[in-house]
């Protein structure tokens, strides 16, 4: 029993720690294609960033309450939900736009994506949701493991952060009024965002890309590459 205990949780924490590595994998990803476009097209459409990876515990208790045998294939395969990202975007054309930046590159493999900005729930909750799955290179060899990606408003993530504090305090159990208040609260923010990406659009253009300090590069650099270009090649 010692022994099998041993094993199980050796075996546990490393397939915790691909969800892990796959996290970190993501989020270079993302910080890349923030600078990108900080520097490159003078705007960056990422306000900020969140991911997180579930404890053992919280998975075995998912994957019980789930009646999913407690063997790491099974759970790879039925709890899609260990790892997360969540990107938070200023307004809604960037949601978009960044998850077509991520989810289009080779080595991302999109499993399924649900837009709920354009059909939301019915409770009002917005936010673009993807499987992904993620290359992560060990010593044995590549595993591709699932992340589950996020990407949302400012306004809907406030939404939905207040919307499961709500849901927490009460165990589920939320009056009837407050259901009505969140809800009434999701058409507001739906409202907001689609006000402030107006503004944004008037102000600076569909793709908003005139934003953001631009990247100095020395003048001594521009003029070597000017007479370098000008200068006959042999």
């Amino acid at each position: 029993m010692i022994g099998f205990m041993s094993r199980m949780r050796d075996e546990m924490t490393r397939f915790v720690m691909e969800y892990e590595f796959a996290v970190k994998e993501l989020l270079t990803k993302v910080t890349i294609l923030r600078e990108e476009f900080l520097h490159l097209h003078h705007y960056n459409p990422i306000e900020h960033v969140t991911s997180r990876v579930k404890s053992p515990t919280s998975i075995l208790q998912k994957a019980i309450r789930k009646d999913i045998p407690p063997e790491l294939p099974a759970l790879r395969e039925h709890i899609t939900d260990i790892a997360g990202v969540r990107v938070t975007c200023s307004f809604i054309g960037d949601t978009y736009r960044v998850l077509e930046a991520l989810t289009s590159q080779d080595d991302v493999r999109v499993i399924a994506v649900k837009d709920y900005i354009a059909h939301p729930k019915p409770n009002g909750y917005k936010s673009l949701h993807a499987l992904v799955e993620i290359p992560v290179f060990l010593s044995t060899g590549p595993v591709n493991v699932t992340v589950e990606l996020q990407v949302r408003t400012v306004a809907m993530d406030f939404w939905a952060t207040t919307e499961h504090k709500i849901f927490y305090k009460y165990d589920g159990d939320v009056p009837q009024r407050l259901i009505d208040d969140l809800t009434s609260a999701a058409a507001t923010a739906a409202e907001l965002d689609r006000r402030m990406e107006q503004l944004h659009t008037e102000v600076h253009g569909v793709d908003g890309r005139n934003l953001g300090p631009q990247r100095e590069i020395d003048d001594e650099v521009l003029r070597y590459l000017s007479e370098h270009a000008r200068s006959p090649r042999t």
